[in-house]
């Protein structure tokens, strides 16, 4: 049985479209057709579902679709230990982050760069339900996502920093007095959120519950840089990760003002998935966060 024809299997589970997975694949459709078809021939079960376009797995092919993630995330396994022996590793590296520990990605890849300059990464914005998905079916070979909160399970964890967050609004708009404001200060403000499928804002409502604050924002987003556009534009407040004011220090339009905290904050961190033995990839990614956590002080 060929890698290369489990490879295109397993990308087409993940595309659901046949052109899109040899593209990802950089082979043509009918290459890619006809290597599946080789190892449905070889296994003597129909794997996929089509009509002139994908359908969908066989009940069968759903059935080899972990095992095949599997056996090729084992095979780079195998490749990066060998590799690890003479040096630096090579290769991409496939990073998943939740949009309030975006700012966090900087010092991230620039430890991961120096210690393995042969490596390239590559960086993809995911919910932390979607993080956690992606490293059980080997898609990401890390994660970048909230520790205590939903806490992910069948993980290796390395914190890196503790989550406080800040209110902001437009300057030329009203605001609250310069300084620190508490939940209750800001209720009556015009809100844009995060949407409710996104962790950050299920936290901001169990914060916001937890001291008799209720918030019907007026518009939401799945991104901070949508929200800070419509807090400049809109007339609107809304309330982001601390480590976002890095990004628009600065900026004339912004009033920012600290929250005050009753609660425990959450912990961000860097996680693996928890298998023996751990690829040297992710064990590369885990000696970053603790490098990046050392710094701090985390």
């Amino acid at each position: 049985m060929q890698l290369r024809a489990l490879r295109y299997f397993v990308t087409l589970a993940r595309e659901g479209h046949f052109a899109r997975a040899a593209e990802a694949c950089g082979v043509t459709q009918p290459t890619l057709s006809s290597a599946l078809a080789a190892l449905e021939d070889q296994l003597g079960k129909r794997l996929v579902e089509r009509d002139r376009r994908f359908i969908g797995l066989t009940g069968e092919g759903r059935a080899m679709l972990p095992w095949a993630q599997q056996l090729l995330a084992a095979h780079e396994g195998m490749v990066h230990a060998v590799e690890a022996l003479d040096g630096p590793l090579h290769g991409e590296f496939r990073l998943g982050v939740i949009p309030a520990a975006t700012p966090s990605v900087g010092a991230f890849a620039e430890a991961l760069l120096r210690l393995h300059p042969g490596m390239t990464i590559s960086v993809c914005s995911q919910t932390s339900r979607e993080i956690v998905r992606a490293i059980e079916s080997y898609e990401i070979d890390a994660g970048i996502t909230y520790l205590d909160h939903e806490s992910p399970a069948n993980v290796i964890s390395v914190p890196l920093y503790a989550e406080r967050y800040v209110f902001v609004t437009a300057a030329a708009g009203r605001r609250p007095p310069p300084g620190a404001v508490t939940w209750g200060q800001v209720e009556g403000y015009p809100f844009c959120l995060l949407h409710q499928g996104m962790q950050n804002r299920r936290i901001l409502d169990t914060l916001m519950s937890g001291q008799g604050v209720s918030v019907r924002p007026r518009a939401t987003a799945d991104g901070y840089v949508a929200l800070l556009a419509m807090v400049r534009s809109g007339g609107l407040a809304t309330v982001m990760p601390e480590r976002y004011v890095g990004l628009i220090e600065g900026a004339d339009w912004a009033s920012v003002h600290p929250l005050t905290m009753d609660a425990a904050v959450s912990r961000i961190g860097v996680i693996v998935g928890d298998r023996a033995p751990l690829d040297p990839v992710a064990n590369a990614a885990l000696g970053c966060a603790r490098s990046i956590a050392g710094l701090t002080g985390s």
